[in-house]
C-alpha cells in the first residue's frame, strides 16, 4: 500500500520548508512498502551545523501550522544529523559529510521517489 495522502502532503510541505532554508539534495521517499512504522522519509542536506538547525526549525514550524508536531526529535545537540519523527513522516536533515558517509538513499534505493519541485524555482521558471 503506498504512502497515505496525509504523509505525502506533510512530506511535500517539509521539503518546501527545507528548500526555503536552502537545503540541498532534497529527496522524498515512499518507504511504506518497506517499513511498518512510517510512510515517507525526507532527506535533506546542509553545508554546516547552523544551517541544519535552521532547516529543522523551519520544517517543524511549517508542519506545526498544518496541525502536527514531532513525536520525537533527535540529534539537535550536535547539529550534524537531526531526525524529526512525525509518525507517518520521518525527516532526516544531515550535514553534507554525514549525508555522503551514511548514504541513506542507497539503503532505500528500491523505494519510490515522491516528486518534489521547489515552488520558488517553479515560479522563477514561469517568468522566463
Amino acid at each position: 500500500m503506498p504512502a497515505t495522502e496525509r504523509a505525502v502532503e506533510l512530506g511535500l510541505a517539509a521539503a518546501q520548508a527545507a528548500a526555503d532554508k536552502l537545503a540541498s539534495d532534497i529527496l522524498l521517499l515512499d518507504v511504506s512498502e518497506q517499513l511498518v512504522i512510517t510512510d515517507v522519509f525526507l532527506l535533506a542536506s546542509a553545508p554546516n551545523d547552523r544551517q541544519v538547525m535552521a532547516i529543522v526549525d523551519d520544517i517543524e514550524d511549517k508542519l506545526r501550522g498544518l496541525g502536527t508536531k514531532p513525536v520525537r526529535r533527535e540529534g539537535e545537540k550536535e547539529g550534524r544529523w537531526v531526525l524529526l519523527d512525525f509518525g507517518d513522516l520521518v525527516v532526516h536533515v544531515q550535514h553534507q559529510e554525514e549525508r555522503v558517509f551514511y548514504a541513506l538513499e542507497r539503503l532505500w534505493k528500491d523505494c519510490p521517489v515522491i516528486p518534489f519541485v521547489d515552488a520558488d524555482l517553479e515560479r522563477a521558471g514561469g517568468r522566463n
